[in-house]
């Protein structure tokens, strides 16, 4: 028996020799973060992991989300529902068209619009239904996204163009209709916290090595007091070293979503759990993964700029923010269960025609979907609205509210 032999690294980039190195230009602008970061540090001491997080991606120029190097598809890092088949965008147009004739809207607002495949769909969508809104807003600060969203918009549904707006910042006015958001919350940054005997530490980033490493410091009151109230919650303080993460700025956050809807549904779809599935004892280091060329792995402190950092969604979090700021809370479900009560079988069936291979593609397309090996459980909907809407269709079979 042969003992596996550890993948040797590269010294440049802290990535494993056998995965794809990064092109020069990215690799410069990468170094280029990395000095910026190092001078932070050096000038300021480490960097509180969110502070951290934040800067990979979103520092202006340098930014994972404000470069432009490709992220999303085949040649990116990771794919996103969008992506995978039309049915999904399909499925939620009939949600959007549900919320736009129970408060007679006009808007859907999109959060974090990636590469305008999900946005191109729905308009295609309600287009056919013949229930378009008078205009479909992306909210978009990347100018290279902006870019590839026009082209993707303009190459399915040029005629519907006038419609869209592409926005900086969430709108002055309320809206009436959707404000919907896939895989956006993921993209908060989060504080890295562990329990520590009696005390709460944080994680924070220093310099190491020529690169960067881990510092642990006393954590910031406002972490301490939300790990006591998660303990409180959960009944029992968390384990000694137990590590995780949790986002001080989703309250506030989802509080600005619901400032920006005067009648209307914010719909939001992200990968996740319950509080009470997040914060379990065998889930002792956390949630964040990074995702570069479709590998993921747990180390956010390299290529700075050039990997995705994530974390899984306190889905608990997101519906109390959502009630404190005037919301009810219509739903919480998987992926699959909402595809399904919208109905994404009945449209399975009705949109593969009669070609086998176009049939086989769809099924094959909803399996990724909706199996729970693939997206299907991983992935959970949850859904808040204005007292106008008693419901709407994707929570019709499965919904479990009690769950939050």
């Amino acid at each position: 028996m042969h003992e596996e032999r550890p993948t040797p690294m590269d010294p440049q980039t802290g990535l494993p020799t056998d995965w794809p190195a990064p092109d020069p230009d990215a690799l410069k602008l990468s170094q280029a973060l990395t000095e910026r970061l190092r001078a932070r540090i050096e000038d300021g001491g480490p960097l509180l992991f969110d502070a951290w997080m934040e800067s990979v991606l979103y520092e202006p120029g340098l930014g994972y989300y404000s470069a432009g190097q490709e992220k999303f598809g085949a040649a990116g890092d990771f794919i996103t529902a969008p992506l995978v088949s039309p049915l999904f965008a399909w499925t939620l147009a009939g949600q959007c068209a549900e919320a736009l004739a129970a408060v007679d809207g006009d808007t859907i607002l999109e959060l974090g619009p990636g590469e305008g495949s999900l946005a191109a769909d729905i308009l295609t969508e309600l287009d056919r239904q013949g229930c378009l809104p008078v205009r479909y807003c992306l909210l978009e600060r990347s100018a290279s996204l902006r870019q590839r969203q026009h082209e993707r918009i303009a190459g399915a549904v040029p005629h519907l163009l006038d419609r869209v707006h592409w926005l900086d910042t969430l709108p002055e006015t309320p809206i009436d209709g959707v404000i919907l958001g896939n895989e956006v919350l993921d993209a908060l940054p989060v504080v890295r916290f562990q329990r520590r005997g009696d005390s709460v530490e944080e994680l924070a980033v220093t310099t190491h090595d020529g690169g960067f490493g881990w510092h642990v410091q006393p954590a910031r009151p406002a972490v301490v007091d939300a790990v006591t109230a998660i303990e409180a919650e959960l009944g029992a303080p968390l384990p000694d070293g137990y590590c995780s993460e949790l986002c001080l700025q989703l309250p506030a956050f989802v509080a600005s979503l619901a400032d920006s809807l005067r009648r209307g549904l914010l719909l939001l779809v992200d990968y996740g759990y319950p509080r009470s599935e997040y914060y379990r004892a065998d889930r002792h280091q956390g949630t964040l993964v990074c995702y570069y060329r479709h590998r993921a792995h747990w180390d956010p402190l390299v290529v700075p700029g050039l990997q995705d950092v994530t974390a899984f969604v306190d889905f608990t979090a997101v519906a109390e923010g959502a009630h404190a700021a005037g919301l009810r809370i219509l739903g919480y479900t998987t992926q699959a269960h909402f595809l399904m009560g919208a109905g994404v079988t009945e449209l399975l069936q009705a949109r593969r025609g009669d070609d086998p291979v176009e049939q086989a593609r769809l099924a094959q397309q909803a399996k990724t979907l909706m199996l729970p090996g693939a997206m299907g459980e991983r992935f959970r909907v949850l859904a808040a609205a204005t007292s106008e809407f008693t419901g709407i269709s994707g929570f019709s079979l499965y919904n479990h509210l009690e769950q939050l």
